[in-house]
């Protein structure tokens, strides 16, 4: 079907859906399919269920009024991401990185939204199928958007950038996640690096942490540079203190303030940083940059500081890697307090180094003092006492629940697909 038919008829019905149970009256569905799924079964439900069109690729699949055909739904999906993405002149900024990317992301969509009508990600959809659906959900008042870019191997953010057409960009860090899939700490360093490349290519401007040298290096070419950090930058800034919550001293064009986050960890300092120096670039007034800033409440398990009785439980267990663990375990190990209890899930996607970093974290856990530690899933392999060790996220809940901790302060860290958040109680 011609493209332009298509964008014809999203613009008649601008809500696009992907899963047959989440459709809508009015949605346009894509049927897509995948190793393990076949979105074209589902056409007849999504159109008893409310949908304007579906777009199939079935090649039995039947056309009708309002049964679309096409030779692959994926890739259409994502050219009218495209057509749409050309629809607009506003500024678009990419974030990608191996940590800390949904949590800056959702900084810099709270700070711009103080002072424009910002459409961003929702959640962490930043994958082949999120990155378009996002696109589609900018609306015609936009005045900036923000688009999050995951990936795990070569080429990814560079066909993420194809179609969303970056013209800021922010690479929050490079480090081992998705070793699995890039094969090496390079080619990370490459991959990501694809968003800086467009920006190169396309008189981008990209916003770099001035603390990470080899940021610069992946920002060469870039013709525009901003940079934020502890010493240089539009905003400067360092940690003023870190107990339960990360308060920073910022300075911004040599004014000093004093910014109270409700962020766990000092691992989120420079990404409070760059969602001040992006607000700032944009004109964000400061006074709404830094109310935005400690206005906002992390959730969905991403350094969630939750109260349980008399416990305080760090919750940090949306995803985990070598550097987020790392910094993870060092941040805790430093915070004092008389009962520190640790919960360690797994690491996925690591392949031939599995083994080498799941040792490393527990060398590191060994040179600090815990009441208690935890491990899950056997990518830890042998575990040393009086470490306690688990194969599921279940037996570790059953544990937790036995304990009774009292006046404890508790870190909960793991991969997603562990669900460590499920080791509380419901």
């Amino acid at each position: 079907m011609d493209i332009k038919k298509l964008y014809n008829i999203y613009l008649q019905n601008p809500s696009v859906q992907t899963d047959s149970r989440m459709i809508k009256p009015g949605d346009i569905f894509f049927a897509l399919s995948g190793p393990n799924f076949n979105g074209n079964k589902f056409i007849d439900k999504a159109l008893e269920a409310g949908a304007s069109y579906c777009v199939g690729d079935a090649e039995d699949l039947k056309e009708t009024e309002q049964v679309i055909k096409v030779e692959d739904a994926l890739a259409a999906l994502q050219e009218l991401a495209t057509v749409h993405r050309d629809s607009f002149d506003i500024p678009f900024v990419a974030i990608t990185g191996s940590n800390g990317k949904t949590t800056t992301k959702e900084l810099i969509q709270a700070v711009l939204s103080s002072s424009f009508i910002c459409y961003t990600t929702t959640g962490n959809l930043n994958n082949h199928i999120g990155v378009p659906l996002t696109l589609l959900k900018v609306r015609s008042d936009a005045e900036i958007a923000v688009i999050e870019m995951g990936a795990n191997h070569l080429h990814e953010i560079e066909a993420y950038c194809k179609w969303a057409k970056p013209t800021h960009g922010l690479i929050t860090n490079v480090g081992k996640a998705h070793l699995e899939g890039f094969g090496s700490e390079e080619g990370i360093k490459k991959g990501k690096g694809e968003l800086f490349q467009f920006l190169a290519a396309n008189n981008g401007t990209a916003f770099i942490n001035s603390d990470q040298d080899y940021m610069e290096e992946i920002a060469l070419t870039v013709p525009h540079k901003i940079f934020f950090g502890t010493d240089k930058g539009e905003v400067t800034g360092s940690i003023k203190s870190e107990a339960h919550f990360l308060n920073i001293n910022m300075n911004f064009s040599n004014e000093n303030y004093t910014v109270k986050t409700q962020l766990v960890g000092d691992y989120n300092f420079p990404n409070a940083l760059a969602a001040a120096c992006i607000g700032l670039y944009f004109n964000v007034p400061i006074d709404k940059i830094i109310k935005a800033l400690e206005a906002y409440q992390p959730d969905n398990s991403r350094s969630q500081f939750i109260e349980l009785g008399s416990n305080k439980i760090i919750m940090d267990a949306y995803n985990a890697n070598p550097n987020s663990m790392q910094a993870a375990i060092e941040n805790f190990g430093k915070q004092s307090s008389d009962k520190k209890v640790i919960y360690l899930g797994a690491m996925k996607e690591l392949g031939k180094y599995t083994e080498k970093e799941h040792a490393q974290l527990i060398d590191l856990l060994q040179k600090y003092q815990w009441n208690e530690v935890v491990l899950v899933g056997p990518e830890f392999g042998s575990v040393p006492p009086p470490f306690i060790h688990f194969t599921t996220t279940n037996e570790a809940a059953l544990w937790f629940k036995q304990q009774q901790y009292m006046n404890s302060v508790i870190l909960i860290k793991g991969s997603r697909s562990l669900s460590m958040e499920n080791v509380l109680p419901k």
